[in-house]
């Protein structure tokens, strides 16, 4: 998006998801999806987790902090190729979820996943 010089303008949107248990997440986000982590954040050893995970131009914010997020959220992300994205998630044989691929008579077609924490992630290409 091109910003008017001296002028307001929104750009892009980066949701932030509650997160509960870092292993399970970074699996699930970093081996599964192979999202990439750009950054962590806490503001001592025992504070709860904040992170920035992204893939291409689509970024994340994931939290363990209380308020940030509400467990079981949905999210939907425009992709291309989605068919070959699905068969690769189906091949690595993740033990927590296979994904089905539905073509929707709203001309998409649609892989959803539910993270470890129960958001709703809606991958989709338009047909």
């Amino acid at each position: 998006m091109t910003m008017k010089p001296g002028g307001a303008g929104m750009s892009r949107i980066i949701p932030i998801l509650r997160m509960f248990d870092e292993g399970k997440t970074k699996e699930f986000y970093i081996d599964f999806l192979e999202f990439g982590i750009d950054w962590e954040h806490r503001f001592d050893d025992d504070a709860p987790l904040y992170m920035q995970v992204s893939s291409g131009p689509c970024a994340l914010h994931l939290s363990e902090h209380f308020g940030d997020g509400s467990p079981g959220a949905a999210i939907r992300i425009e992709m291309a190729d989605i068919e070959s994205f699905h068969a690769k998630l189906l091949a690595k044989g993740y033990k927590h979820a296979r994904p089905g691929l539905e073509k929707t008579p709203w001309s998409t077609a649609e892989c959803t996943i539910q993270d470890p924490a129960g958001n709703k992630i809606i991958f989709y290409e338009n047909l």
